[in-house]
């Protein structure tokens, strides 16, 4: 018999779905998945470099530090200032992590007691719901709507009833929404948890994707007091296989995870910290090279978000295109699972996110623009 725990989830949406993708592209359909945002790009080749020179290093086999290498720590210390104007400190304020997904549930461990409420955004990466309800908290969600540009509505979040309520989710650059982060939204934040005593945690994974001027909530004077920060080098960096994050914040926040992190994990693998140290240090040309993929993709996804009869925002970042259905007689799910059997097109339903995805379908720029090229030639042709 399983824990009571697992009935307050479900098996997540793309490891149900793409098992039934899987089963059509065995039985010969020719499926072009753009649901998922698994970077197809690869990593810079100095990063796979130091990959296999370290296959050499003495301790390439052993346990590795729960903290991980000093190395790796001061490269992250070096791009948050670098890319952000952030002073981090990398002996005490720096937690590598295996992948930023990790850190959800870490930092929901360290800080969230059964019965305790968590603040999660609508629409949002459901891993923050499942985490909060595995930890046997109490999920409270604040929407996030277009005519907000899918920022939080502060006056909204101040009228509710916070009591009990220990963490707050935020996710900027969004997903799946694409809205960029804005200074003042992180501002108001910050003042407004310091005044609820509420952790505020920005996921920050997509910052350096079609972006102007990538940007951190900890670049907020006084963020570091209230917030941590997780990133990843899975999407900016196309290692999403590698599982490389990051958690920043205070000593004292830092220490609070690694006491959970040092008792689930024995480490990471020293090849893995060497690339990461690799790819941290790549030139910023790297970024615009990527941006230029990305964006070459994106005109053809508008393309065909126009021809699926969807309205989009053409400014938006990250690694996905947030298009809302201009035909409301199908829920999202019917009408990727339509556009799935007419066209052999697999797209994500907004309802995946939340209540307030619905309406909505997000594509993937994880998809070679030969395939988006074709999946325009399917729509047209038909």
């Amino acid at each position: 018999m399983t824990a009571r725990r697992l009935d307050t989830v479900q098996e997540y949406y793309f490891s149900k779905k793409l098992r039934e993708v899987s089963a059509m592209i065995a039985n010969g359909k020719p499926i072009i998945n753009m649901g998922i945002g698994s970077p197809d790009l690869p990593a810079h080749p100095e990063v796979v470099n130091a990959l296999k020179e370290s296959l050499n290093h003495p301790k390439i086999h052993q346990y590795q530090s729960y903290q991980g290498i000093p190395e790796l720590r001061n490269a992250i210390s070096n791009f948050y200032q670098n890319q952000y104007m952030v002073s981090l400190n990398p002996d005490c304020e720096i937690l590598p992590l295996l992948g930023s997904k990790e850190g959800i549930m870490h930092i929901s461990m360290a800080f969230v007691n059964p019965g305790d409420k968590v603040l999660i955004p609508n629409p949002g990466y459901p891993t923050y719901q499942s985490v909060t309800r595995l930890v046997e908290a109490i999920p409270v969600f604040y929407d996030l709507k277009p005519d907000l540009d899918w920022q939080p509505d502060m006056a909204s979040l101040k009228s509710m009833d916070l009591s009990g309520v220990k963490l707050m989710w935020i996710n900027y650059p969004n997903m799946p929404t694409g809205a960029d982060a804005k200074l003042e939204t992180f501002t108001e934040l910050i003042d407004w948890a310091r005044e609820k005593d509420i952790l505020l945690v920005n996921d920050n994974p997509y910052s350096l994707i079609l972006t102007d001027k990538p940007q951190s909530m900890l670049s907020i004077p006084g963020a570091i007091g209230v917030g941590m920060e997780l990133n990843s080098l899975s999407k900016s960096f196309n290692m999403a296989g590698w599982r490389v994050g990051m958690a920043l914040g205070n000593k004292e926040n830092i220490r609070a995870v690694l006491k959970v992190k040092s008792n689930m994990d024995s480490g990471m693998f020293l090849g893995i910290q060497k690339g990461a140290v690799s790819a941290l240090s790549v030139r910023k040309n790297w970024f615009k090279q990527l941006n230029h993929t990305y964006s070459q993709r994106r005109k053809l996804i508008f393309k065909l978000a126009s021809l699926l009869n969807t309205e989009f925002n053409s400014d938006s970042s990250g690694l996905f295109v947030w298009a809302k259905l201009r035909d409301t007689s199908k829920t999202s799910v019917e009408f990727v699972d339509e556009i799935l059997k007419k066209y052999y097109l697999f797209i994500t339903p907004g309802s995946v996110f939340g209540t307030q995805g619905e309406g909505y379908i997000r594509f993937s720029l994880c998809v070679k623009a030969e395939e988006i090229s074709m999946a325009i030639d399917r729509i047209i042709k038909k």
